[in-house]
């Protein structure tokens, strides 16, 4: 099953999931997937109505591609299950930590969770339009305690003025918590927090308080927490021991890789675009992107937006050779001309 995220037009700082405008877009949005034109009626497409049918297409492959991976669901399921077990716990409740390698879709299952909850909660309380039972912020570099606390109340929309301290930032931002049944509250980059540090170590305390104060489940998600040191030490302790982690990691070249590919390709609106040529590519495909599903889509979507706009409306071999990829992808990529 694939779905797309929003489309990114806008106000950037709207669009942004770390502000309530921008998550709720993102939990209520399902846009509309192109149809492709009979072939003679897409040839005699006056210029100005090609243009919009190309521009539709584009931002459809431009837009991120949601694949139930088995890590997705794991995370959805686990999250789920925890947010059930922590309704009426008064203390002491179950959190989820995300953790894996850069590009291996750790943020993607994370939101895909508050995205379930999100629309559970409207389904059960149509009326409850002014509630926010999800919370997404992102762990600056460097965090402090009165940072995490205002990336708070920033998604909130809650005033920062220079006079306000950490106390009352963190009073508003429970207060409108409980007010809007928050029920998971989600926080990324949980590897910017360097708990070996004064700065870092006060700041993780000051996120325990918030789990302490906020009736949520909450959900963390960083590269490689293990060895962050988020569980070191006596603070580290007390998270391991109330937190379970779903690790992600990078796919391996077999079935479950092509079922992926044949997947994204299944989603693609190209004209001459063979179907079954990508899964045939899969060996190549997984020593091009080292089988990390970020780079996968990378690839995949820029040569699909090359596709319409050069015209050939059709991805091969020698389209991908053309694409370059992220810098840790092309460490170890294969001369264009070799085997699959």
């Amino acid at each position: 099953m694939v779905t797309s995220l929003p489309d990114p037009g806008g106000d950037p700082q709207l669009q942004a999931l770390t502000t309530l405008t921008g998550w709720r877009q993102f939990a209520t949005e399902m846009p509309a997937v192109p149809q492709l034109l009979d072939g003679q009626v897409w040839q005699g497409l006056d210029p100005g109505k090609r243009v919009a049918y190309d521009d539709d297409r584009i931002a459809h492959h431009s837009r991120l591609l949601v694949v139930q991976t088995p890590a997705v669901r794991e995370v959805v399921t686990t999250g789920r299950r925890l947010a059930y077990l922590n309704k009426t716990a008064h203390y002491g409740r179950c959190g989820l930590i995300v953790s894996g390698p850069a590009r291996t879709g750790k943020t993607t299952a994370m939101t895909q969770l508050g995205k379930t909850i999100e629309v559970i909660h409207r389904r059960r309380h149509p009326g409850s339009r002014n509630d926010i039972p999800v919370v997404y912020i992102t762990v600056p570099p460097a965090a402090t305690p009165k940072m995490i606390a205002a990336e708070f109340a920033r998604f909130l929309g809650l005033p920062l003025t220079r006079r306000a301290n950490i106390t009352d930032i963190i009073e508003a931002v429970c207060g409108v918590c409980a007010d809007t049944r928050t029920s998971v509250i989600c926080v990324d980059e949980i590897h910017n927090l360097n708990i070996a540090t004064r700065a870092g170590a006060e700041a993780s305390d000051t996120l325990k308080y918030f789990s302490e104060r906020i009736p949520a489940t909450f959900v963390f998600a960083g590269i490689s927490v293990e060895r962050a040191g988020l569980l070191s030490g006596a603070r580290g302790e007390q998270i391991a021991g109330r937190f379970t982690m779903v690790r992600t990691g990078p796919f391996g070249q077999d079935q479950q890789w092509i079922t992926l590919i044949a997947a994204l390709e299944g989603s693609l609106r190209l004209h001459r675009h063979r179907p079954g040529t990508l899964p045939q590519l899969g060996g190549y495909l997984h020593r091009r992107t080292h089988g990390m599903i970020g780079s996968l889509l990378w690839l995949i979507r820029s040569a699909a937006i090359q596709a319409v706009t050069d015209g050939t409306e059709k991805i091969t071999r020698k389209d991908l050779d053309a694409i370059q990829v992220d810098i840790a992808s092309q460490t170890a990529r294969p001369q264009p001309g070799g085997t699959r």
